[in-house]
């Protein structure tokens, strides 16, 4: 990612929703929701349906979110982490980029909801 579109990002806001809210519109096809912690730390567990892409790729070489983007452009992008903080950074990304993405939050956020959090699957990522 070069310097300008990071500095931008800086500057430009994504909107934080609570899980709660943005169950129905994953379940419904309308969003989608995205893993951005890294490879490492899916081991763990991420939250079911999740699309397992980390901020390293976001802000680096793209190989995994050039071909998810051109994909799902027209769906809105719920990105959650570990605690919040880089899920913030990914939506601000996204969002300067035109892409309609939200924060979500954490892993521990959507596991309270009782949405189900499973073993990753390789197709996921």
């Amino acid at each position: 990612m070069n310097l300008f579109k990071m500095i931008k990002a800086m500057f430009t806001s994504a909107p934080r929703a609570a899980p709660p809210a943005c169950v129905g519109r994953i379940r419904s096809g309308a969003a989608m929701l995205i893993d951005v912690r890294e490879p490492s730390e899916w081991a763990g567990g991420v939250a079911q349906s999740a699309a397992l892409l980390s901020l390293t790729d976001l802000t680096g070489a793209r190989t995994q979110w050039t071909p998810f983007l051109s994909t799902h452009r027209e769906r809105e992008l719920f990105v959650y982490c570990r605690s919040g903080g880089r899920s913030a950074i990914a939506a601000r990304i996204l969002a300067a980029e035109g892409f309609r993405a939200t924060n979500v939050g954490s892993l521990s956020d959507w596991s309270a909801t009782g949405w189900p959090v499973a073993p990753p699957e390789k197709s996921r990522r």
